[in-house]
């Protein structure tokens, strides 16, 4: 249908050369969109471009560093002449009791994981409204929902991520900017493989609490990616959606 159709549109996508950013990167590029993939690993980031088509790029991205982060939107607008949807879905977790996390660790999650995507945010705001509006999509957690024992760094940037969604929409609806955030469940992604790894029973857990049965996979992300960056969600701003196989909703 026309309303999904991203024909000509620039998308980035941070961490976009992996899990769930390839996964939603491999939908928007599937919609006709050209995606940049913004992120540190040079070599899974041409790997994932090769996978994604000739309309693809790899800028190189750091969000923990602020100067790199408004250098990527810069060589963007530069490159592309045009910015139309920002997928901030670069991410870290550090998994240990709360009690024992570092100062320099606790940072270190919040500035991947929250500062960074603020900072994106911010410099893509004017090339956005300069061309009559846009898509910011941020990738959140079922944590922003829930506490966790063994990630609270995580868990805290991941809500604190919901509110900046909500106030990125409200003072940006006037720019014809949506702001909306994605919630992810339990995702098999390099990621959770680890925290399996390290979290004894999690696996067996997770399934159990699962209404659809089983984990999820990046390409269950496609979708929500296309839609939240397309004309169909014009109207829809500031909404926090789970993806997650029924797992928020067993209360």
């Amino acid at each position: 249908m026309s309303m999904f159709d991203l024909t000509g549109r620039v998308a980035v996508v941070t961490g976009g050369n992996g899990g769930i950013g390839l996964g939603m990167a491999k939908g928007l590029a599937a919609a006709g969109a050209s995606v940049v993939v913004a992120a540190r690993n040079a070599e899974k980031a041409e790997a994932a471009v090769a996978e994604l088509g000739g309309k693809s790029v790899f800028i190189a991205l750091d969000v923990a560093d602020e100067a790199s982060c408004r250098e990527m939107i810069a060589r963007v607008a530069e490159r592309s002449g045009r910015l139309d949807v920002l997928v901030n879905n670069a991410g870290t977790s550090i998994r240990k009791p709360p009690q024992n996390y570092t100062a320099a660790e606790w940072h270190a999650v919040l500035e991947t994981n929250l500062t960074g995507a603020f900072l994106c945010s911010q410099a893509a705001h004017p090339i956005m409204k300069g061309s009559g509006g846009g898509k910011m999509i941020n990738i959140g957690s079922m944590f922003a929902l829930f506490g966790s024992g063994y990630a609270a760094p995580y868990a805290a940037s991941k809500g604190a991520l919901v509110q900046l969604t909500k106030s990125l929409a409200v003072a940006w609806a006037e720019d014809n900017i949506q702001v909306n955030a994605v919630l992810p469940g339990w995702i098999d992604t390099e990621l959770t493989r680890d925290a399996r790894r390290q979290v004894a029973g999690l696996h067996e857990r997770v399934l159990a609490r699962t209404p659809a049965g089983r984990w999820g996979v990046p390409e269950d992300l496609a979708g929500i990616a296309v839609f939240l960056a397309s004309a169909a969600s014009d109207f829809i701003t500031g909404a926090a959606i789970p993806v997650d196989g029924g797992f928020s909703a067993m209360g």
